[in-house]
């Protein structure tokens, strides 16, 4: 029985969450030859305040730069 853990950073929509379960499901009977009914897929959504990469937290680095916060959209 094939089990699958699937983390990511930040949240995804149902929609997203069910299309991600069809396709690794799919990729696996296709692949494996598993019977659908027995792959079991868990996805976490992991805060962006939790998880890093390069020294520094993911939210930290997709926050806008201080300076970009004040530009003039106009620009």
């Amino acid at each position: 029985m094939p089990f699958v853990s699937i983390r990511i950073a930040g949240t995804a929509t149902h929609d997203q969450k069910a299309g991600i379960v069809a396709d690794v499901t799919a990729s696996l009977v296709a692949r494996l030859g598993k019977p659908a009914g027995a792959v079991q897929i868990v996805i976490e959504e992991v805060s962006t305040e939790n998880y890093g990469a390069g020294g520094q937290l993911i939210a930290d680095r997709d926050a806008p730069k201080r300076e970009d916060a004040h530009a003039d959209p106009s620009v």
